[in-house]
């Protein structure tokens, strides 16, 4: 996702190189030494990519894609264009087909912003929020509508078990000037009522700041959130719902209007330790398979009344990390991914990506993939900065590049093997918001510019792990 600054300013000459890449999906073994390799393999995934005639999309061989959406060119059935900055989705099966919950991240002069409807508006002031866009079971548009304006920077989010999208305000705006409420909230999004958008309601008690992604337990209904800040950098936060409270649609907003909804259950930040060291930021670990034992500290104020959250804990309390960004439930824990991280920005180590697994039985995170720093981001085979993530239903991950140079979605095969499964030929603008049908035939993704959402199909399968490396 986009940030206050973008990470291209960031990025410093003289890469380190070294760690490689290490990947590994969700039930496949930690990727070996061999894993450095894993950018050259032939054939892997689903083939080379094909370039694309209009030279926005390119595949591999025997997909292809539709235009669902395209800002400032289709039109929501209100009569105003499609808006810009599309970001986290999610997807939700419908009697027909699908609906797809669409994050539009504006935060500043973006040429097209979510309308501000009566009734569905958070804040007059604030252009960002959520469209909701049918597709029919083969990915053909429908229709889009508005399901809440007036908020700001909507980010990712994620999908609940009991069928909502939970929306990620991505800063602490105050109230002022233009904006008439404070931001840097969670809003819940329903994909099929519409009456249940009306009044559109924070969920404050999750806190208030950058936040990022949501990933929710189905078994305990604790919602784990990452937070895309830094000065300092972010940090990893779960909320633990009250006693006997039990997540179904509706429920998190009547709690966050009950009397004390503001701080229900309790918000607390992650501290990672290995044995008795504690481990002050995630940029420690180097090898995929590292594990460190987490706690987790109470946070003081998680309304951020005069200090934002991430600035009220001691040193050595808590465990931060640079640019964490997406988040989702799968293998009975939560993945969640560390963009990048530099020696410039308060981190141990440089790398250019990690992905974590929260195992809430064993207390445990896990690396599970490292990106090295990419020593030429120019190459088409060299990938780096990932973003959005979502399992497959074919085994390993789908990652949105939001890096340097060429843009993918890389896929990721259970045995470690790094793959891209798309490419953005248009220019050099992140991917975000992949996400699968239910019924496994249809891949969503979006290129946030100039704002495009994509239905990519073909011969979906369990991806290849490659040949062998080219000569």
């Amino acid at each position: 996702m986009t940030s206050e600054m973008s990470r291209r300013d960031l990025l410093r000459t003289g890469a380190v190189g070294g760690l490689g890449i290490a990947i590994v999906g969700s039930a496949g073994a930690i990727a070996g030494p061999a894993a450095a390799e894993a950018g050259t393999l032939a054939a892997a995934g689903y083939g080379a990519l094909a370039a694309d005639p209009a030279g926005l999309l390119a595949l591999p061989r025997g997909f292809s894609y539709k235009i669902v959406a395209e800002a400032g060119k289709t039109l929501l059935e209100t009569g105003e264009p499609t808006p810009s900055d599309a970001d986290g989705t999610a997807c939700f099966r419908g009697r027909d087909g699908f609906v797809l919950v669409n994050n539009h991240e504006i935060g500043g002069a973006e040429p097209y912003p979510v309308p501000a409807l009566p009734g569905l508006t958070y804040d007059p002031g604030a252009r960002g929020g959520t469209t909701n866009i049918e597709v029919d079971r083969h990915g053909n548009r429908i229709r889009e509508y508005v399901s809440v304006a007036g908020t700001h920077n909507n980010c990712a989010g994620g999908v609940t078990p009991w069928g909502t999208w939970l929306t990620c305000e991505e800063t602490e705006q105050r109230a002022g000037g233009a904006y008439q409420k404070d931001h840097g909230y969670v809003f819940e999004v329903d994909p099929f009522d519409r009456n249940a958008n009306r009044g559109p309601v924070p969920l404050k008690f999750l806190g208030r700041y950058s936040h990022e992604a949501v990933a929710v337990d189905p078994h305990t209904s604790a919602i784990y959130l990452t937070e895309d800040a830094s000065g300092p950098n972010g940090l990893y936060y779960r909320w633990t719902p009250p006693h006997r409270f039990h997540g179904r649609k509706g429920a998190l907003r009547a709690l966050a209007l009950s009397a004390g909804g503001d701080n229900a259950g309790s918000l607390q930040a992650m501290s990672c330790f290995k044995g008795g060291k504690h481990i002050a930021d995630l940029s420690e670990a180097t090898r995929p398979g590292t594990r460190y034992k987490v706690t987790w500290i109470d946070v003081p104020d998680r309304q951020a009344a005069t200090v934002s959250v991430r600035k009220q804990f001691t040193a050595g309390q808590v465990t931060s990390s640079r640019k964490l960004e997406g988040a989702w439930w799968s293998d009975g824990g939560a993945y969640f991914v560390a963009s990048y991280a530099r020696d410039d920005d308060g981190s141990v180590n440089e790398h250019d990506g990690q992905v974590w697994f929260y195992d809430p039985k064993s207390e445990t995170v896990t690396l599970k993939t490292i990106f090295g720093v990419n020593p030429d981001p120019g190459k088409d085979t060299d990938y780096d900065g990932p973003d959005n993530i979502t399992v497959s239903p074919y085994g390993g991950l789908i990652l949105a590049e939001d890096g340097e140079g060429v843009q993918h979605l890389v896929g990721v095969t259970g045995k470690g093997t790094a793959y891209p499964m798309a490419r953005n030929d248009g220019n050099d603008s992140e991917f975000t918001g992949p996400t699968f049908s239910q019924d496994g035939k249809i891949l969503f993704a979006n290129i946030q510019t100039p704002g495009y959402v994509f239905a990519i199909t073909g011969p979906w399968r369990r991806p290849s792990d490659g040949g062998g490396p080219h000569h």
